[in-house]
């Protein structure tokens, strides 16, 4: 039999956006307990870059050469056997190891976790939107829920909230009943009020320390010195998350708050719930832009500036 090729990213060696290379592979074929995906959209996240660039060769190693990506959108290609769950032309998203590729394999006889699982795609919820839950809305399901705990009437500090976490964390917060306050810069604040915000902060001419205070939670995705000066708005019993870096637990005590690094696994079942939110319309998805596989590049690119608002996504077959 002869083989089928199909497109995908490669990258040979670690390096600037230069090492992408978009090769001609072979399309693998799905095994029992596989379901063999066409890419719709692959998600492009920072920690794509950030592995692409070698700085976390020793966190997540690579065997080289490699294709970049895990966060997907797509429509079902063919099933292997025993499989029950999934049929062709079922439309599909989660995560997909390899996802810069025309088609992809996602094993779904193992349990739903941060590098496989695919859900369903509910009725009314488009590919490009489904593809920004990874790594995105379940950033910020998790960091506000499931490791900060934030309850309706509690008032909760987002930092970058324009960003591709954030812009979820906000329309999350308010669906939940919380009073938030997200920073921005002067460009996004009027983006940010649109998601629901209750107070606005544009970071670069206002410290938020100084105008903020008493809050039950942070939610921080930031880092550095933003993470540093947030210690100090929160009340007593008080809560910080970071999606950034580890938190000092020794600043914890002295503030007497709560620290948290947001390394908990999403559940399928949180994220079907934000699945349905978004097909319902009650919260929105914002996609900043969408790239052709062959300018990979330039997605990368786009993502290393820091200054997208929203979800950067690789079209890989265009429905």
């Amino acid at each position: 039999m002869s083989k089928i090729l199909m497109k995908a990213v490669r990258v040979n060696e670690y390096g600037d956006s230069g090492v992408l290379k978009l090769e001609d592979v072979e399309r693998p074929e799905p095994q029992s307990g596989e379901v063999l995906v066409r890419v719709a959209y692959a998600a492009v996240i920072p920690l794509d870059w950030k592995i692409r660039s070698g700085i976390l060769k020793d966190v997540f190693p690579q065997t080289l050469p490699y294709t970049p990506g895990a966060v997907v959108s797509g429509i079902i290609e063919s099933v292997g056997d025993d499989v029950t769950e999934f049929e062709a032309r079922d439309h599909v998203f989660g995560k997909m190891k390899q996802s810069y590729s025309e088609y992809g394999i996602v094993s779904v006889s193992e349990p739903y976790s941060l590098l496989n699982g695919l859900l369903h795609v509910p009725e009314n919820l488009k590919l490009e939107d489904a593809a920004t839950i990874g790594a995105g809305a379940e950033s910020a399901w998790k960091a506000l829920f499931t490791e900060g705990n934030l309850k309706s009437g509690q008032t909760v500090l987002i930092h970058a909230a324009a960003g591709g976490v954030g812009l979820f964390a906000v329309q999350l917060a308010k669906w939940k009943g919380a009073k938030v306050i997200g920073t921005a810069s002067i460009e996004n604040l009027d983006y940010v009020k649109s998601l629901g915000a209750d107070q606005v902060i544009d970071y670069r001419t206002t410290p938020f320390e100084e105008v903020v205070k008493d809050v039950d939670l942070v939610v921080d995705t930031v880092g550095g010195s933003t993470q540093d000066r947030s210690w100090s708005v929160l009340k007593p019993g008080g809560c910080i998350v970071s999606l950034a870096q580890p938190l000092s637990q020794e600043k914890a005590r002295e503030f007497g708050v709560t620290a948290k690094h947001s390394t908990a696994a999403p559940t399928y079942d949180d994220n079907k719930a934000i699945a349905q939110l978004l097909a319902d319309g009650v919260i929105k998805a914002e996609i900043d832009s969408v790239y052709p596989l062959s300018e990979v590049k330039e997605a990368h690119l786009r993502s290393e500036g820091r200054h997208s608002r929203g979800r950067i996504l690789l079209s890989a077959n265009p429905i």
